[in-house]
Protein backbone atom coordinates (compact mmCIF):
# COMPACT_ATOMS: atom_id res chain seq x y z
CA UNK A 1 0.00 0.00 0.00
CA UNK A 2 3.06 2.56 0.81
CA UNK A 3 4.19 1.81 -2.80
CA UNK A 4 1.12 2.75 -4.30
CA UNK A 5 0.78 5.96 -2.19
CA UNK A 6 4.38 6.94 -2.83
CA UNK A 7 3.35 6.40 -6.53
CA UNK A 8 0.57 8.68 -5.98
CA UNK A 9 2.19 11.34 -4.05
CA UNK A 10 5.06 11.36 -7.05
CA UNK A 11 2.77 11.82 -9.65
CA UNK A 12 1.24 14.78 -7.95
CA UNK A 13 4.77 16.23 -7.31
CA UNK A 14 5.55 15.54 -11.18
CA UNK A 15 2.13 17.93 -12.26
CA UNK A 16 3.45 20.84 -10.01
CA UNK A 17 7.26 20.89 -10.92
CA UNK A 18 5.96 20.26 -14.99
CA UNK A 19 2.62 23.29 -14.35
CA UNK A 20 5.04 25.45 -12.06
CA UNK A 21 1.68 26.35 -10.75
CA UNK A 22 -0.79 25.59 -8.17
CA UNK A 23 -3.35 22.91 -9.26
CA UNK A 24 -6.89 23.10 -7.95
CA UNK A 25 -8.77 19.61 -7.67
CA UNK A 26 -12.09 19.93 -6.82
CA UNK A 27 -13.67 16.99 -4.55
CA UNK A 28 -17.42 17.12 -5.86
CA UNK A 29 -18.92 14.86 -3.07
CA UNK A 30 -19.52 15.72 0.31
CA UNK A 31 -18.88 12.24 1.65
CA UNK A 32 -15.03 12.63 0.02
CA UNK A 33 -14.79 16.09 1.57
CA UNK A 34 -15.16 14.22 5.09
CA UNK A 35 -13.21 11.36 4.32
CA UNK A 36 -10.25 13.80 3.47
CA UNK A 37 -10.68 15.46 6.60
CA UNK A 38 -10.95 12.59 8.96
CA UNK A 39 -7.98 11.06 7.55
CA UNK A 40 -5.63 14.13 7.15
CA UNK A 41 -5.14 13.83 3.36
CA UNK A 42 -4.91 17.14 2.99
CA UNK A 43 -1.60 17.69 5.19
CA UNK A 44 -0.06 14.84 3.04
CA UNK A 45 -0.31 16.62 -0.29
CA UNK A 46 2.49 17.84 -1.89
CA UNK A 47 3.09 21.59 -2.43
CA UNK A 48 0.87 23.13 -4.93
CA UNK A 49 -1.78 20.98 -4.91
CA UNK A 50 -4.79 22.46 -3.75
CA UNK A 51 -8.58 20.80 -2.78
CA UNK A 52 -11.92 22.34 -3.14
CA UNK A 53 -14.63 21.14 -1.66
CA UNK A 54 -17.82 21.25 -4.55
CA UNK A 55 -21.43 21.22 -4.64
CA UNK A 56 -22.19 17.49 -3.58
CA UNK A 57 -23.92 18.05 -0.53
CA UNK A 58 -27.24 17.73 -1.43
CA UNK A 59 -28.85 19.30 1.80
CA UNK A 60 -26.05 22.28 1.44
CA UNK A 61 -27.04 23.26 -2.09
CA UNK A 62 -31.17 22.97 -1.22
CA UNK A 63 -31.77 26.71 -2.18
CA UNK A 64 -32.97 28.71 1.07
CA UNK A 65 -36.95 28.98 -1.05
CA UNK A 66 -37.19 25.21 -1.20
CA UNK A 67 -36.53 25.02 2.88
CA UNK A 68 -38.78 28.11 3.53
CA UNK A 69 -41.61 25.90 1.48
CA UNK A 70 -40.52 23.34 3.41
CA UNK A 71 -41.11 25.19 7.08
CA UNK A 72 -44.20 27.07 5.61
CA UNK A 73 -45.93 23.55 5.16
CA UNK A 74 -44.84 22.75 8.24
CA UNK A 75 -47.25 24.91 9.66
CA UNK A 76 -50.59 23.40 8.26
CA UNK A 77 -52.25 21.29 10.73
CA UNK A 78 -53.24 18.93 7.86
CA UNK A 79 -49.58 18.03 6.91
CA UNK A 80 -46.91 15.87 8.22
CA UNK A 81 -43.51 16.40 6.77
CA UNK A 82 -41.64 13.35 7.08
CA UNK A 83 -37.70 14.51 6.14
CA UNK A 84 -33.65 12.77 6.24
CA UNK A 85 -32.73 13.72 9.50
CA UNK A 86 -29.34 16.05 8.15
CA UNK A 87 -32.62 18.57 7.11
CA UNK A 88 -34.18 18.54 10.49
CA UNK A 89 -31.56 21.65 11.25
CA UNK A 90 -31.56 23.52 7.95
CA UNK A 91 -32.18 27.28 8.98
CA UNK A 92 -34.33 28.94 7.11
CA UNK A 93 -36.09 32.26 7.05
CA UNK A 94 -38.97 30.58 9.84
CA UNK A 95 -36.31 28.79 11.98
CA UNK A 96 -36.08 25.07 11.10
CA UNK A 97 -37.74 21.96 10.73
CA UNK A 98 -36.25 20.92 14.31
CA UNK A 99 -38.11 23.65 15.90
CA UNK A 100 -41.44 22.44 14.33
CA UNK A 101 -41.04 19.08 15.56
CA UNK A 102 -42.52 19.98 19.16
CA UNK A 103 -46.33 20.62 16.72
CA UNK A 104 -45.98 16.81 15.85
CA UNK A 105 -46.02 18.20 12.17
CA UNK A 106 -42.38 17.19 11.61
CA UNK A 107 -41.17 13.37 11.54
CA UNK A 108 -37.97 11.85 10.22
CA UNK A 109 -37.71 8.91 8.37
CA UNK A 110 -34.75 6.77 6.92
CA UNK A 111 -36.24 6.09 3.80
CA UNK A 112 -38.84 7.17 0.97
CA UNK A 113 -40.72 3.98 1.71
CA UNK A 114 -40.93 5.29 5.65
CA UNK A 115 -42.49 8.10 4.52
CA UNK A 116 -45.29 6.30 2.62
CA UNK A 117 -45.87 3.98 5.13
CA UNK A 118 -46.64 7.07 7.55
CA UNK A 119 -49.18 7.59 4.61
CA UNK A 120 -51.13 4.89 5.48
CA UNK A 121 -50.78 4.89 8.94
CA UNK A 122 -52.26 8.37 9.26
CA UNK A 123 -54.84 9.34 6.29
CA UNK A 124 -56.51 12.21 8.25
CA UNK A 125 -52.89 13.89 6.86
CA UNK A 126 -51.25 14.29 3.76
CA UNK A 127 -47.27 13.24 3.94
CA UNK A 128 -45.01 15.42 2.79
CA UNK A 129 -41.85 13.85 1.58
CA UNK A 130 -39.20 16.25 1.64
CA UNK A 131 -37.40 14.49 -1.38
CA UNK A 132 -33.38 15.76 -1.15
CA UNK A 133 -30.49 14.20 -3.05
CA UNK A 134 -28.75 13.55 -5.96
CA UNK A 135 -29.55 10.68 -8.59
CA UNK A 136 -28.24 8.27 -5.77
CA UNK A 137 -31.62 8.91 -3.56
CA UNK A 138 -33.75 9.27 -6.64
CA UNK A 139 -35.11 5.33 -7.77
CA UNK A 140 -35.86 5.13 -4.25
CA UNK A 141 -38.10 8.10 -4.00
CA UNK A 142 -39.23 7.57 -7.48
CA UNK A 143 -40.44 3.58 -6.52
CA UNK A 144 -42.32 5.63 -3.70
CA UNK A 145 -44.09 7.59 -5.57
CA UNK A 146 -45.13 4.50 -8.56
CA UNK A 147 -46.02 2.38 -5.42
CA UNK A 148 -48.38 5.58 -4.44
CA UNK A 149 -50.07 5.81 -7.17
CA UNK A 150 -50.65 1.94 -7.55
CA UNK A 151 -52.36 1.55 -4.43
CA UNK A 152 -53.93 4.66 -4.38
CA UNK A 153 -52.65 6.23 -1.22
CA UNK A 154 -53.35 10.01 -2.12
CA UNK A 155 -52.59 11.64 1.05
CA UNK A 156 -48.76 11.25 -0.01
CA UNK A 157 -46.79 13.70 -1.64
CA UNK A 158 -42.94 14.48 -2.37
CA UNK A 159 -41.32 18.00 -2.18
CA UNK A 160 -38.50 17.27 -5.47
CA UNK A 161 -35.38 18.52 -3.73
CA UNK A 162 -33.70 15.87 -6.23
CA UNK A 163 -30.74 17.36 -8.41
CA UNK A 164 -28.16 15.88 -10.90
CA UNK A 165 -24.63 16.28 -10.28
CA UNK A 166 -23.45 16.78 -14.10
CA UNK A 167 -25.00 19.96 -14.89
CA UNK A 168 -23.47 21.59 -11.56
CA UNK A 169 -20.25 20.92 -12.68
CA UNK A 170 -20.67 22.30 -16.39
CA UNK A 171 -21.92 25.25 -14.23
CA UNK A 172 -19.39 26.05 -12.23
CA UNK A 173 -17.01 25.68 -15.69
CA UNK A 174 -19.44 27.88 -17.48
CA UNK A 175 -18.90 31.21 -15.39
CA UNK A 176 -19.14 30.01 -11.77
CA UNK A 177 -15.28 28.82 -11.17
CA UNK A 178 -13.46 28.59 -14.36
CA UNK A 179 -10.09 28.01 -12.21
CA UNK A 180 -10.83 24.39 -11.41
CA UNK A 181 -8.00 22.05 -12.97
CA UNK A 182 -9.71 18.97 -12.25
CA UNK A 183 -12.44 16.94 -10.71
CA UNK A 184 -12.38 14.22 -8.51
CA UNK A 185 -15.58 12.83 -9.40
CA UNK A 186 -18.15 11.01 -6.81
CA UNK A 187 -18.62 7.28 -6.12
CA UNK A 188 -21.70 6.60 -5.02
CA UNK A 189 -23.35 9.18 -7.65
CA UNK A 190 -21.74 7.51 -10.16
CA UNK A 191 -22.91 4.16 -9.26
CA UNK A 192 -26.29 5.15 -10.76
CA UNK A 193 -25.50 7.15 -13.66
CA UNK A 194 -22.16 5.73 -14.46
CA UNK A 195 -18.82 6.82 -14.93
CA UNK A 196 -19.35 7.51 -18.77
CA UNK A 197 -21.99 10.89 -17.25
CA UNK A 198 -18.74 12.66 -16.75
CA UNK A 199 -17.66 12.36 -20.70
CA UNK A 200 -18.97 16.03 -21.48
CA UNK A 201 -16.95 17.36 -19.02
CA UNK A 202 -13.91 16.49 -20.18
CA UNK A 203 -14.66 16.63 -23.66
CA UNK A 204 -16.65 20.11 -23.27
CA UNK A 205 -14.27 21.86 -21.13
CA UNK A 206 -10.92 19.61 -20.93
CA UNK A 207 -11.05 19.41 -17.65
CA UNK A 208 -9.72 15.10 -16.45
CA UNK A 209 -12.48 13.49 -14.68
CA UNK A 210 -11.67 10.60 -12.24
CA UNK A 211 -14.20 8.52 -10.08
CA UNK A 212 -13.00 7.14 -6.67
CA UNK A 213 -14.38 5.53 -3.25
CA UNK A 214 -14.00 6.85 -0.12
CA UNK A 215 -11.16 4.80 1.43
CA UNK A 216 -8.03 6.61 2.25
CA UNK A 217 -5.70 4.90 -0.48
CA UNK A 218 -8.56 5.38 -3.30
CA UNK A 219 -8.84 8.92 -2.94
CA UNK A 220 -4.88 9.58 -3.04
CA UNK A 221 -4.55 7.07 -5.74
CA UNK A 222 -7.71 9.19 -7.49
CA UNK A 223 -5.46 12.38 -7.29
CA UNK A 224 -2.70 10.73 -8.52
CA UNK A 225 -4.11 9.82 -11.58
CA UNK A 226 -5.79 13.85 -12.14
CA UNK A 227 -2.07 14.52 -11.43
CA UNK A 228 -0.79 12.37 -14.04
CA UNK A 229 -2.99 13.72 -16.80
CA UNK A 230 -2.27 17.06 -15.93
CA UNK A 231 1.30 16.71 -16.38
CA UNK A 232 0.96 15.28 -19.89
CA UNK A 233 -1.72 18.30 -21.32
CA UNK A 234 -4.64 15.40 -21.13
CA UNK A 235 -7.55 15.17 -19.91
CA UNK A 236 -9.14 11.70 -19.82
CA UNK A 237 -11.86 10.07 -17.98
CA UNK A 238 -11.35 7.36 -15.48
CA UNK A 239 -12.71 5.46 -12.59
CA UNK A 240 -10.90 3.71 -9.86
CA UNK A 241 -13.59 2.73 -7.87
CA UNK A 242 -13.85 -0.71 -10.51
CA UNK A 243 -15.14 -2.72 -7.81
CA UNK A 244 -18.76 -0.83 -8.06
CA UNK A 245 -18.55 1.78 -10.65
CA UNK A 246 -19.24 0.81 -14.37
CA UNK A 247 -19.49 3.27 -17.12
CA UNK A 248 -23.23 3.03 -17.69
CA UNK A 249 -24.36 2.65 -14.24
CA UNK A 250 -27.00 1.22 -12.82
CA UNK A 251 -29.21 0.99 -16.22
CA UNK A 252 -32.28 -0.32 -13.40
CA UNK A 253 -32.34 2.59 -11.24
CA UNK A 254 -31.68 4.93 -14.63
CA UNK A 255 -35.09 3.64 -15.61
CA UNK A 256 -37.44 3.98 -12.66
CA UNK A 257 -35.77 7.48 -12.61
CA UNK A 258 -36.70 8.31 -15.80
CA UNK A 259 -40.15 6.49 -15.69
CA UNK A 260 -41.42 8.64 -12.75
CA UNK A 261 -39.36 11.97 -13.39
CA UNK A 262 -38.89 14.86 -16.38
CA UNK A 263 -35.74 17.18 -16.12
CA UNK A 264 -36.18 20.52 -15.57
CA UNK A 265 -34.53 23.80 -14.58
CA UNK A 266 -33.95 24.51 -10.64
CA UNK A 267 -32.52 26.53 -8.23
CA UNK A 268 -29.22 25.69 -6.14
CA UNK A 269 -27.53 27.68 -3.81
CA UNK A 270 -24.49 29.55 -4.72
CA UNK A 271 -25.14 28.04 -8.28
CA UNK A 272 -28.30 29.96 -8.97
CA UNK A 273 -30.52 28.51 -11.32
CA UNK A 274 -29.35 25.87 -13.69
CA UNK A 275 -30.65 24.42 -17.08
CA UNK A 276 -31.79 20.79 -16.75
CA UNK A 277 -30.15 20.15 -13.35
CA UNK A 278 -33.26 19.09 -10.71
CA UNK A 279 -35.85 16.18 -11.43
CA UNK A 280 -39.61 17.01 -11.37
CA UNK A 281 -42.83 14.61 -11.35
CA UNK A 282 -44.28 13.94 -14.60
CA UNK A 283 -47.72 15.06 -15.36
CA UNK A 284 -48.86 10.96 -15.05
CA UNK A 285 -47.81 11.58 -11.29
CA UNK A 286 -48.31 15.17 -10.72
CA UNK A 287 -50.88 14.51 -7.97
CA UNK A 288 -48.44 13.56 -5.84
CA UNK A 289 -46.45 16.85 -6.86
CA UNK A 290 -46.48 18.80 -3.37
CA UNK A 291 -45.75 21.79 -5.02
CA UNK A 292 -48.97 21.57 -7.48
CA UNK A 293 -51.00 19.86 -4.32
CA UNK A 294 -50.65 22.79 -2.77
CA UNK A 295 -50.50 25.65 -5.59
CA UNK A 296 -46.90 27.00 -4.43
CA UNK A 297 -45.06 28.80 -6.80
CA UNK A 298 -41.28 27.64 -6.67
CA UNK A 299 -38.86 30.61 -6.10
CA UNK A 300 -35.19 31.89 -5.53
CA UNK A 301 -34.54 32.49 -1.85
CA UNK A 302 -31.90 34.45 -0.34
CA UNK A 303 -28.90 33.08 1.91
CA UNK A 304 -29.11 34.75 5.53
CA UNK A 305 -26.89 37.66 5.57
CA UNK A 306 -23.26 37.34 5.97
CA UNK A 307 -23.42 33.72 5.16
CA UNK A 308 -20.93 32.15 2.53
CA UNK A 309 -22.21 29.00 1.87
CA UNK A 310 -22.79 30.00 -1.79
CA UNK A 311 -18.87 30.64 -2.32
CA UNK A 312 -18.12 27.70 -0.25
CA UNK A 313 -19.83 25.15 -2.73
CA UNK A 314 -18.52 26.90 -5.73
CA UNK A 315 -14.63 25.90 -4.40
CA UNK A 316 -14.46 29.89 -4.58
CA UNK A 317 -12.94 30.34 -0.91
CA UNK A 318 -12.80 28.16 2.44
CA UNK A 319 -15.27 28.19 5.45
CA UNK A 320 -12.79 29.87 7.32
CA UNK A 321 -12.77 33.29 5.03
CA UNK A 322 -16.51 33.36 6.12
CA UNK A 323 -16.35 36.13 8.62
CA UNK A 324 -19.48 33.81 10.48
CA UNK A 325 -17.29 30.41 10.54
CA UNK A 326 -16.79 29.59 13.96
CA UNK A 327 -17.98 32.95 15.80
CA UNK A 328 -21.75 32.86 15.40
CA UNK A 329 -22.11 30.03 13.07
CA UNK A 330 -21.19 27.02 14.81
CA UNK A 331 -22.54 23.41 14.59
CA UNK A 332 -25.19 23.95 17.60
CA UNK A 333 -26.11 27.26 16.45
CA UNK A 334 -25.72 27.25 12.25
CA UNK A 335 -26.16 29.99 10.71
CA UNK A 336 -25.84 28.02 6.87
CA UNK A 337 -26.45 24.33 5.97
CA UNK A 338 -22.63 23.73 5.35
CA UNK A 339 -22.65 24.11 8.94
CA UNK A 340 -25.64 21.46 9.46
CA UNK A 341 -24.80 18.62 7.06
CA UNK A 342 -22.76 16.02 8.17
CA UNK A 343 -21.41 16.36 4.65
CA UNK A 344 -20.65 20.35 5.09
CA UNK A 345 -17.35 21.77 3.76
CA UNK A 346 -18.11 23.82 7.04
CA UNK A 347 -18.94 21.60 9.29
CA UNK A 348 -15.52 19.01 8.20
CA UNK A 349 -13.50 22.50 8.28
CA UNK A 350 -15.05 22.97 11.65
CA UNK A 351 -14.58 19.21 13.72
CA UNK A 352 -11.66 17.95 12.02
CA UNK A 353 -9.13 21.41 11.05
CA UNK A 354 -9.66 23.00 14.35
CA UNK A 355 -9.28 19.60 16.27
CA UNK A 356 -5.77 19.79 14.40
CA UNK A 357 -4.76 22.87 15.54
CA UNK A 358 -6.04 22.40 19.02
CA UNK A 359 -4.23 19.37 19.95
Amino acid sequence: MLERIYKAQSLMNAAYETLERQINIMEVCGTHTVSIFRNGIRSTLPKGIKLLSGPGCPVCVTDQGYIDTVLTLAERDDCLIATYGDMIRVPGNMGSLETKQSSDNVTVVLSSEDALQLAKDNPDKTIVFVAVGFETTSPATAVAVKEAATEGIDNFCILSGHKLVVPAMRALLSGKNDKIDAFLCPGHVSVIIGFGAFSEIVEGFGRPCVVAGFEPLQIIEGLGEICRQLAKGVAELKSIYTAVVTEQGNTTAQKIIDECFDVADGYWRGLGKIEKSTLKLKDKYSHFDALKRFNITETPGEEKKGCRCGEVLCGLIEPPQCKLFAESCRPESAIGPCMVSSEGACAAWFKYDREKKQN
